[in-house]
């Protein structure tokens, strides 16, 4: 991975009893934490690191159960997989970092750890962009064929173990193709080392396990959090920009700015030329709507 982040260091961080995230730091300036999603690692950032390194101290770790971050079994409720416990783990490592407050850039499944890092910690989050989602209570409660169709793997990863990590571990490549491959411009869009890390930590032992763990928890306990924070009234209030593909599911399924708009008061953002995988599809395209944002003070 060191030909991907030239510059970075690489570092094990505690985060919580039992749980290590493997993280690389890079760059100067004010602290930016940049999180990866679904079924991949920190490396998807690896076009865009460099650039952002030259504004920012970057810290680019990789997800509880994700990369070669600790992958803990899964308690009965699928609570420590739950986007708050993820956003402790944030919290705990930006805090080892030297950093109390921080700017947030995350795609996927790290933009929902960060949704709730930023709902639960807002004295830590300064700024927050987040790439190709809409809320997840949102893409639940308005479920439709269209989506449901396009995102198989959301309702796939939660049934009952062992089933669906037995499916994924007899054939970690052929996961990610069913997965990534379908989108916008296919697997020839990835750069080969970055695929050959996705399926690298996707083949370790528990991997599977914990994929399914983070996907559990969102049908389930991370809706119970989304809703007690809907019926008490409690909205971001930090400026929060969200990026999506126009070629994407969300752009067809949902009117991503209105959504962020029920929960957050300062939203601004728009479509990018691309689909799903935004900062490898078009990271110059990233950079130029994300930097200004960010470095705003």
């Amino acid at each position: 991975m060191e030909t991907l982040f030239p510059g970075f260091e690489s570092q094990r961080v505690p985060t919580a009893p039992g749980v290590e995230l493997h993280t690389l730091t890079g760059g100067q300036g004010l602290p930016l934490l940049v999180l990866h999603g679904h079924p991949q690692t920190h490396a998807i950032w690896h076009r865009v690191a460099p650039e952002l390194a030259r504004h920012f101290s970057v810290v680019l770790p990789d997800l509880r159960g994700y990369g070669d971050s600790s992958r803990p079994p899964g308690e009965a409720d699928h609570g420590n997989y739950s986007k708050r416990a993820m956003a402790q783990d944030m919290l705990a490592l930006m805090r080892s970092l030297g950093h109390a407050r921080f700017a947030v850039l995350a795609h996927d499944r790290g933009a929902r750890v960060a949704h709730r890092l930023a709902a639960d910690h807002p004295q830590a989050v300064s700024r927050l962009t987040v790439l190709d989602i809409a809320p997840t209570l949102a893409m639940y409660e308005q479920t439709n064929e269209a989506y449901a169709r396009a995102y198989w793997h959301w309702f796939f990863l939660i049934q009952p173990a062992p089933m669906p990590e037995r499916l994924i571990e007899a054939s970690p490549r052929g996961y990610m193709q069913a997965t990534m491959g379908v989108r916008s411009e296919g697997m020839a869009l990835f750069d080969p080392r970055a695929l050959d890390e996705y399926e690298r930590c996707l083949s370790l032992p528990g991997a599977a396990h914990s994929l399914c763990e983070d996907y559990r928890a969102a049908a389930g306990i991370d809706l119970v959090h989304d809703r007690a924070d809907r019926d008490a009234g409690r909205r971001l209030a930090m400026p929060l920009q969200a990026l999506w593909g126009e070629m994407g599911v969300v752009q067809r399924c949902f009117k991503p700015l209105d959504e962020w708009r029920r929960v957050a008061d300062d939203v601004r953002g728009g479509a990018l030329p691309c689909g799903h995988y935004i900062p490898e599809e078009a990271p110059q395209e990233l950079l130029d709507a994300a930097l200004p944002f960010l470095l705003q003070a």
